[in-house]
């Protein structure tokens, strides 16, 4: 963040200065994460008042507090903090002109590709990039305080629960180049259908100037419908006729995928470090972002090769002592992910000749459909050859029953919660298996993950 006394931030927010402090880091909420010299700011939540942790935020480092209400630290008291720390962002965003901020949004992959662009321009240039999904309209802000005038790149992640988040978003962040990365079912019992997630997630592309770039996936119909809905230049990437696109996929006994890339007659071979399906999508996404920002394909490609997970729970890999695999992918979940996540665990499973144990619990905010959308995992799971499904939770139960009702010759297995399951797969797991954990982040299914492991890990 640019230095700024408590007196200038309380003149920009419209709010009222209680002390005297001069803030040169950060802007943070949780006191375990603090920005030395920042500002904490006090949320007043259902059951943790921001205000009262104002003397660990200062503990932790923090100078001072944006708050509605005066705290141990000097304070700005404004009527509402997350419309103020919205509006502080953005002075300092445009008081940081040589940033060029990066957006992205879709149902799936924007960390992950979050991830990949980071490290590709971090390489180029300073850059500073969402933590973590910090992505709505506490962590959009949040991601832009921490840029100083050194930055070059912000890579900003945004999601939305409905109409005109995006666009609000976008009037604290304005991008150069904004990314539409897929429509997906993720937040459909929000939305009601993938059309109203487009009209949405399209608020992106809307928001670039005449000289922007939107990067849109050319395999996605209703991505690719967007084009009429930005004044800015278009570029799509894909598997197929793209701008940015990506050749024959060969795959290692571990999942991670190489490709030629494709970029307005050149090419470049990638070999990415990363487990998973779906990462040459993320990739190539990243890929037509850097290019978009002025970076050539050689650097991209190169740079995507050694690019490592910056997030946890992401299709980490690891490996017990015994030489089990495990991929925790607990981080988050929806029936397309989950898919890409199934598809993932039986190729290292033919590969490397291992039985397949899905580990699959909960997948939430899907309405409605959330049984039906359960129920038809398992039928997929089935038909993809998994040989073992552990279903977790009540939530969970359609999953196992899916799987069962398939005729499939592998095994169900429905449990209660995390400590049943992960007392099945104690007695029942082994050395010749790779084992897959996934559901949505509120199941925290990584414990599981953690207990498979405990005897000695190591990742990958």
């Amino acid at each position: 963040m640019i230095e700024m006394s408590l007196g200038e931030v309380a003149e920009v927010v419209g709010g009222v200065a209680h002390g005297d402090a001069v803030v040169t880091g950060g802007a943070f909420l949780d006191t375990r994460t603090p920005e030395p010299g920042g500002l904490f700011v006090a949320i007043a939540g259902e059951r943790v008042d921001g205000h009262d942790l104002a003397f660990a935020a200062g503990a932790a480092g923090a100078v001072a507090v944006l708050g509605s209400r005066v705290t141990d630290l000097p304070t700005v008291v404004v009527d509402d903090v997350t419309t103020a720390l919205g509006v502080l962002a953005r002075h300092v965003l445009d008081r940081l002109p040589d940033v060029v901020v990066l957006a992205m949004t879709g149902s799936q992959g924007k960390t992950g590709t979050k991830d990949y662009l980071a490290h590709v321009l971090g390489e180029a240039g300073p850059t500073v990039a969402t933590r973590g999904n910090f992505n709505n309209e506490l962590g959009v802000p949040l991601t832009v305080l921490r840029a100083t005038p050194e930055t070059r790149h912000l890579v900003v992640e945004m999601g939305a629960r409905g109409v005109g988040h995006i666009a609000h978003l976008c009037t604290i962040a304005p991008p150069r180049v904004a990314a539409v990365l897929n429509v997906g079912s993720a937040h459909i019992g929000e939305f009601g259908s993938r059309e109203a997630i487009a009209v949405a997630k399209g608020e992106i592309v809307e928001a670039l100037p005449a000289d922007g770039t939107a990067v849109l996936n050319a395999d996605d119909d209703l991505v690719a419908a967007m084009a009429p809905r930005t004044r800015a230049g278009v570029t799509t990437f894909g598997a197929g006729d793209a701008d940015v696109a990506v050749g024959e996929l060969t795959t290692d006994d571990l999942g991670r995928q190489s490709f030629e890339l494709r970029h307005r007659g050149s090419y470049a071979t990638v070999h990415l470090a990363q487990v998973g399906s779906f990462q040459w999508r993320n990739a190539a996404a990243a890929a037509a972002m850097a290019l978009a920002a002025g970076l050539d394909l050689d650097t991209v490609a190169e740079s995507l090769c050694d690019a490592v997970p910056a997030s946890r729970w992401r299709m980490e890999v690891g490996e017990r002592d015994d030489g089990l695999v495990v991929l925790n992918d607990s981080y988050n979940a929806n029936p397309e992910s989950m898919r890409a996540a199934v598809d993932t665990l039986v190729g290292i499973g033919a590969r490397a000749g291992r039985r397949t144990v899905a580990v699959l619990g909960e997948m939430r905010e899907l309405g409605d459909g959330a049984r039906d959308a359960h129920h038809d995992l398992g039928a997929y799971a089935a038909g993809a050859g998994v040989d073992v499904v552990v279903s977790v939770g009540t939530a969970a139960d359609p999953v196992a029953a899916g799987f069962a009702a398939a005729g499939t010759s592998g095994v169900a297995i429905p449990t209660v919660g995390r400590d049943a399951a992960s007392d099945w797969l104690r007695h029942n797991v082994s050395a010749a298996d790779v084992v897959l954990v996934k559901a949505s982040r509120g199941a925290a299914l990584e414990v599981i993950a953690d207990v498979l492991l405990q005897e000695g890990r190591s990742t990958t």
